[in-house]
């Protein structure tokens, strides 16, 4: 894709200018480095009836009330603010999960909605490609945005007023991030991106596990424990050796069969989706029966809306990663 092919979305594509908190704003444009981020809320509540590929921009309240940046959304999901933090720790916009929990309960306390907690849960807006800009640089709010908005407006980019906004915001992101940083992006291998539609963004790996939890229903593919915390998405094909961040590329499982698994000492049969244990586990470490009794095991599909795992990239694995007897 080049440089002017998708971004801002063309077609039918939309934008929505989202009202943003300042001190999120401010921290994240101190950090350019960080392209893949978390525009959360404090209430559960989705931010608007988006679509992977439809473009996020951040206007900020008044008196500045100008529009600073912007991102590509990826995914939304309600998590727990503590998973969240561990997710994409710095990229929530704060330098700690004090500071981010503190800043959550004091909007809830201007909302008059009840205080946040480590385990309580928060909308995560997942978004990639994320660009920043002084206020003094931004793109004036359109005509038509009322003052008294509080989450945002959708503009759809077939329209004279969104045609306006997504050619300014794509000259905004082009001056923000240079030339040259965009032309090395679109020399990237096409894997490297997620599924193509009108401008695929660059998936990371906040977005790849929070797409892998919610594929699985927060689930462990294998033995169906629930406890978050202890669930990680895994790469069946490792994607240094070119496999994606995407789900068709992951499979959530318990910590301790993720690790055996990037080790090889577990695998999936991609014919009939039963996990495969290695008798090498007992001959190295003199134990493993607690393993060996998952041998056979069904490995759960994802759920309906989500792209499956793709054959093969199982059968790289069970080719190239597993450690056979």
């Amino acid at each position: 894709m080049g440089i002017g092919e998708g971004w801002p979305p063309g077609g039918g594509g939309r934008l929505f200018v989202a009202v943003t908190d300042d001190e999120w704003y401010e921290y994240l444009r101190s950090r350019p480095q960080l392209r893949e981020v978390n525009f959360w809320s404090p209430s559960p509540r989705p931010l608007a009836n988006l679509d992977p590929g439809d473009v996020v921009l951040f206007k900020l309240r008044a008196p500045r009330n100008r529009i600073v940046g912007g991102g590509v959304f990826v995914h939304f999901s309600v998590l727990p603010l503590a998973f969240a933090w561990q997710v994409f720790g710095e990229a929530n916009g704060a330098a700690s999960i004090d500071d981010l929990e503190h800043r959550i309960s004091r909007l809830r306390r201007r909302e008059g909605e009840n205080q946040a907690g480590a385990g309580e849960a928060i909308g995560c807006t997942v978004l990639a490609d994320a660009f920043f800009v002084h206020p003094a640089a931004g793109v004036a709010v359109p005509a038509d945005f009322a003052p008294t908005t509080q989450r945002g407006k959708g503009y759809r980019a077939d329209t004279a007023e969104g045609r306006r906004l997504a050619d300014a915001v794509w000259a905004l992101r082009a001056a923000a991030q240079g030339g040259a940083a965009l032309v090395a992006e679109a020399r990237e291998p096409a894997a490297r991106w997620g599924a193509p539609i009108l401008y695929r963004p660059r998936i990371g790996q906040g977005a790849f596990r929070v797409l892998v939890a919610d594929a699985y229903e927060r689930r462990c593919a294998v033995t169906g424990e629930r406890t978050l915390p202890v669930l990680e998405a895994a790469h069946v094909r490792p994607y240094s050796q070119g496999g994606e961040h995407a789900t068709r590329n992951g499979i959530l499982l318990r910590s301790d069969l993720h690790r055996l698994f990037d080790l090889g000492y577990v695998t999936i049969d991609p014919d009939n989706m039963r996990l495969e244990v290695s008798p090498r586990i007992r001959r190295e470490f003199h134990n493993g029966r607690h393993y060996e009794a998952l041998h056979g095991a069904p490995v759960a599909r994802p759920a309906p809306g989500f792209e499956p795992v793709a054959r093969e990239h199982l059968a790289y694995h069970r080719e190239r990663i597993y450690r056979a007897g």
